[in-house]
């Protein structure tokens, strides 16, 4: 099945097949670029050129540049310049990289134009693969921080801990942070300020939409009841309460899932479901061992080591149908990762509103 249906990488609207291969591994005892090439390789599922870059005429060839953040040069350049040899013998190019933390562009150039072209697509294939590789940095957030849901949540944790902290790893450092609570509607790797600044401009560009769903109004929200992520309620890592709007419309998810797929489509962000799994993170074992973790609003356990679970049994229980509270939603926001603003709150980089 892996033949008949093999993985795919989408770059700008363009889908390469993903052709697995052996890993090459190399001793890390290089200071710079000693980064090895993927482990998978990609080829093209079908003909593609350079389209979203401009390939110009110069007195000796060809030229493109291309825009890469910083922090991605070494992916290009490997192991004692070993990828970056390579595709210039391939192509019979020559690959131009900025000096390690200086923001800039990549410039190939060459004799002929579709040997530029095939050189721009393999480094295109290499900065996307390690993209993905990247932890996030920002992420798109619905802020559930009225008083009224905070407050709530302090009486169940208060509530939690004197009826529960018997059971089974359940203790007070597992909870979210209580300025933090919010709804993940995905993660973005942003590597540099252009990244960001696109990012915003395209979140402002969202509130269109955005207004047409919620009719310019804000949108009544209630946050009640609990939920788990994975099957077996003796062994829990998140623990999240269920967000619905108020007049039993899916406005919330609609507006959550148009989001998603404007900025996959800008390629700033990769889907990983097919919907937003809608809740807002209570509890969550990343907390135990590191206070600043984030949810990623994926379904599913973090892979961590020594990661301890707890027994959820009685927390479901007996706070199935708590009501945290009800409050209107009124924005959206690009938030930065490992942050706090005066407030507590992430940082937010962009909003949009609804109303």
């Amino acid at each position: 099945m892996d033949v008949l249906r093999p993985a795919l990488l989408n770059i700008n609207g363009r889908i390469y097949r993903r052709n697995v291969t052996k890993e090459e591994r190399y001793d890390d005892d290089e200071e710079d670029f000693t980064h090895s090439e993927p482990p998978e390789s990609e080829e093209l599922a079908a003909d593609a050129d350079s389209e979203g870059h401009l390939i110009e005429p110069t007195d000796k060839g060809f030229r493109c540049a291309i825009d890469v953040p910083s922090v991605l040069y070494k992916y290009i350049i490997g192991k004692k310049g070993e990828t970056r040899r390579r595709i210039e013998s391939d192509t019979k190019t020559t690959i131009n990289i900025p000096k390690q933390g200086v923001e800039g562009q990549i410039v190939i150039t060459g004799s002929q134009k579709g040997a530029v072209s095939s050189a721009v697509t393999r480094v295109e294939v290499l900065i996307e693969s390690f993209r993905r590789k990247q932890p996030f940095t920002h992420f798109l957030s619905f802020a559930l921080t009225d008083p009224h849901v905070q407050e709530g949540f302090l009486r169940f944790k208060d509530e939690v801990l004197e009826q529960c902290s018997q059971d089974q790893g359940v203790d007070g450092t597992i909870f979210q942070n209580v300025a933090k609570l919010h709804l993940t509607i995905g993660t973005l790797v942003l590597l540099n300020e252009a990244e960001v600044t696109k990012a915003c401009e395209h979140l402002k560009e969202c509130q269109h939409f955005i207004r047409d769903i919620t009719e310019g109004k804000p949108l009544p929200l209630a946050v009640t009841g609990i939920e788990y992520m994975n099957d077996d309620p003796v062994a829990v890592d998140v623990l999240y309460a269920k967000v619905n709007v108020r007049d039993g419309s899916d406005k919330l998810q609609v507006v959550a899932d148009r989001l998603v797929e404007h900025f996959v489509s800008a390629a700033l962000m990769f889907r990983e479901w097919d919907k937003v799994k809608l809740h807002g993170t209570v509890m969550n074992t990343l907390f135990r061992k590191d206070s600043t973790a984030e949810d990623r609003g994926a379904p599913g356990r973090q892979s961590v080591k020594d990661r301890e679970a707890f027994d959820a049994r009685n927390i479901l229980k007996i706070f199935s149908t708590y009501a945290f509270g009800e409050f209107d939603l009124n924005a959206v926001q690009l938030c930065q990762r490992y942050s706090t603003d005066c407030t507590g709150y992430y940082s937010s980089a962009a909003s949009a509103s609804f109303s």
